[in-house]
């Protein structure tokens, strides 16, 4: 079985996180560089990492976003004690803050499969899956990334967790961010993903009840293992 290393981060500065995703990344790159002056015998084996996390309020900018769908400004940032990154994933706009999981699956995609659309649909899936533990149905909206809820219904679909991913050399870093028990006031001050005709909703708000984020993790855990076929390793921290 493929090998997966889960690292819990906690509550955490975005910036401190993209940095660690960085290093992680950049470690991995240089094996699969180094391995190429190797005989096959002599190979070394790739690791692959799974981040969970939470930042405090963030907003972050993918590379193909607009920076006219942060409806706030620098001042107004502080007033809600929130932080504003360009960053180099893809996608647009998005939120981050308490009450929300975040992921940041660190793949070398040749030790599984190497299809960027298919490593997108499984993480969806993955979430997908969870939800349905909550007796919720959930699904894709066409040409939109992420998990949505009624996406087919106009005025009624609503995106409850975003993807946005960055690859080089198959090996992906930045990931998910799903809507656990989320002020999703935050996301007033935005236009999320650059969609303007589609809301954001939380497991919280679809419940009606405080959601225990733990379990949630777990839950997502199982059914990555499973769509990826690999197992965890004991957590490091």
């Amino acid at each position: 079985m493929r090998q997966v290393k889960c690292i819990n981060l906690g509550l955490i500065d975005y910036k401190q996180a993209w940095d660690y995703q960085e290093k992680l990344f950049a470690e991995i790159v240089s094996i699969k560089i180094g391995n190429r002056n190797l005989s096959p015998e002599n190979v070394i084996q790739t690791p692959n990492y799974f981040l969970f996390c939470e930042h405090p309020h963030v907003y972050t900018l993918g590379k193909s976003g607009d920076t006219q769908n942060l409806l706030i400004n620098e001042k107004q940032l502080e007033e809600k004690n929130a932080t504003f990154y360009k960053i180099n994933r893809g996608g647009d706009i998005t939120y981050h803050g308490p009450g929300q999981i975040v992921g940041y699956p660190i793949l070398d995609l040749d030790n599984f499969f190497t299809d960027i659309h298919k490593y997108l649909r499984f993480l969806e899936e993955m979430v997908i899956l969870t939800l349905a533990e909550y007796g919720i149905e959930a699904g894709r909206s066409n040409g939109e990334t992420g998990v949505w809820l009624d996406a087919g219904i106009p005025h009624k679909a609503r995106k409850i967790c975003a993807l946005g991913v960055r690859a080089s050399r198959w090996v992906t870093m930045h990931g998910f961010a799903f809507n656990i028990n989320t002020d999703l006031n935050y996301f007033g001050n935005i236009i999320p993903c650059g969609i303007t005709d589609k809301a954001v909703t939380s497991l919280e708000k679809e419940l009606g009840i405080k959601v225990d984020e733990e379990e949630v993790k777990q839950k997502l855990k199982k059914h990555f293992a499973n769509l990826f076929e690999c197992q965890f390793e004991s957590p490091i921290i």
